[in-house]
């Protein structure tokens, strides 16, 4: 038996919020010794431990008591709901702290500026310094000019939805505009990241089939990786959520996706992003 005392030593619970856990009728003690001091046995201190994690959850104590008083009560399956939604909360902070992470590098995460013309003239110049001779040409064949295939690109960045997902991505323009000037537009680099994707995408397919969250998450992890070097990225986490919403919002996407990989490939890694970041 451990007193009041201990089990807040042992817990971090004050001895203050047991006496009211008492009093409420959430967490009695498992007896009462003659000079009436509070005694608390180990299927207590259990019982405690479940009452932080649904404090954790931020539930209300008035709602804890309904839960655990409720004869259908079940234990486990109480615990995997916790374990779940604290793997979500996790997540989520987890993608703050990198945003957080990524504001005090000085990198802008709430950048709304536009491109001028003369910056998009840049971007585009480059973009086409780097396409090989068959690609442009197939592109000037396809726009009827040279001249009227770089007012489609230049239109791009005009594009309000197009640039606000760029900025979200990024960060900043400053960023954008590094990233498209430091591209090389090499076919090997394209392939490896491809190639890496590829294989990413077999382990979603194979943590799928096995149940294995912990592999999706890795797997998660490997994609944003990926995706930081494919599109220097600082930071994946946006660009990586608007992929789960393509795949969830865009049929003929998921279709392409699930033809190549496996059924259900594009539902699986879009609801696998949503649990990382906690969605």
């Amino acid at each position: 038996m451990r007193t009041v005392k201990d089990v807040s030593e042992i817990t971090g619970v004050s001895i203050r919020t047991l006496r009211y856990y008492d009093e409420i009728g959430l967490l009695k003690p498992t007896e009462l010794t003659e000079a009436g001091y509070r005694l608390y046995d180990n299927k207590a201190l259990e019982k405690l431990q479940e009452i932080m994690f649904f404090r954790e959850l931020e539930i209300p104590l008035i709602d804890i008591k309904k839960i655990m008083d409720n004869p259908n009560y079940d234990k486990e399956r109480a615990l995997l709901a916790q374990k779940s939604l604290l793997e979500q909360k996790r997540n989520r902070l987890n993608g703050i702290i990198e945003l957080i992470t990524d504001v005090m590098k000085g990198v802008n995460t709430m950048s709304f500026g536009v491109f001028n013309n003369e910056e998009a003239q840049k971007m585009v110049n480059h973009t086409l310094s780097c396409m090989s001779k068959e690609s442009l040409d197939e592109q000037v064949q396809k726009y009827g000019s040279m001249e009227k295939y770089k007012e489609y690109l230049i239109s791009g960045f005009a594009n309000e939805r197009a640039t606000a997902d760029l900025l979200k991505w990024y960060g900043s323009k400053e960023k954008v505009m590094e990233a498209v000037m430091q591209s090389t537009g090499s076919v090997e680099e394209i392939k490896q990241g491809q190639d890496e994707n590829a294989k990413i995408y077999k382990q979603f397919m194979a943590a799928k089939e096995a149940g294995n969250m912990d592999m999706a998450h890795s797997a998660v992890e490997m994609l944003a990786e990926n995706y930081k070097t494919m599109f220097m990225l600082d930071n994946a986490r946006n660009i990586l959520i608007d992929l789960a919403k393509e795949y969830s919002s865009n049929e003929k996407l998921a279709e392409v996706t699930d033809k190549q990989y496996g059924a259900g490939c594009a539902d699986y890694i879009a609801n696998a992003i949503k649990i990382y970041y906690g969605l």
